[in-house]
């Protein structure tokens, strides 16, 4: 399957859904070989890898962006598009859909007491109701 295929079958990152979305990028930009250049484990272009004035790992730094950037929504993306680098990319969107605050708290726990089953299968209400909760703990232990 061509990259494109595979970053294209990875749901857009939008206003719900960082964490999984955080979970499926992490693991495609590993296989990439990738994750060093957007975690900031590299974060100079070695001296030795200039080929032609353009080296490995401006490409693999590129490369990582052009991925975070195309599986995010627009209005997403409205904060990253004139970042350079995966490492500030990835950052920033952390910082945006991790914050602990008292907002997102109430609108989980709003969530929670608005979900119903409707016609979703049992597994996936309970696994929905699961994931609610573990996230209320993380934002209020």
């Amino acid at each position: 399957m061509a990259e494109s295929q595979m970053v294209g079958a990875i749901k857009k990152l939008n206003q719900s859904n960082y964490k999984q979305w955080s979970t499926c990028i992490k693991s495609y930009l590993q296989g990439q070989d990738l994750w060093q250049v957007t975690n900031g484990t590299e974060t100079r272009q070695p001296a030795n890898d200039i080929n032609d004035g353009i080296g490995k790992w401006q490409v693999k730094a590129g490369r990582a962006m052009f991925i975070i950037k195309t599986t995010v929504d627009d209005d997403v993306l409205d904060h990253i598009q004139d970042l350079e680098y995966p490492k500030q990319g990835w950052d920033t969107l952390e910082a945006l859909f991790t914050k602990k605050n008292d907002a997102r708290l109430q609108l989980v726990e709003g969530e929670l007491m608005t979900i119903s089953q409707g016609d979703l299968p049992i597994s996936q209400y309970f696994r929905k109701v699961k994931n609610l909760c573990r996230e209320i703990g993380e934002l209020d232990p």
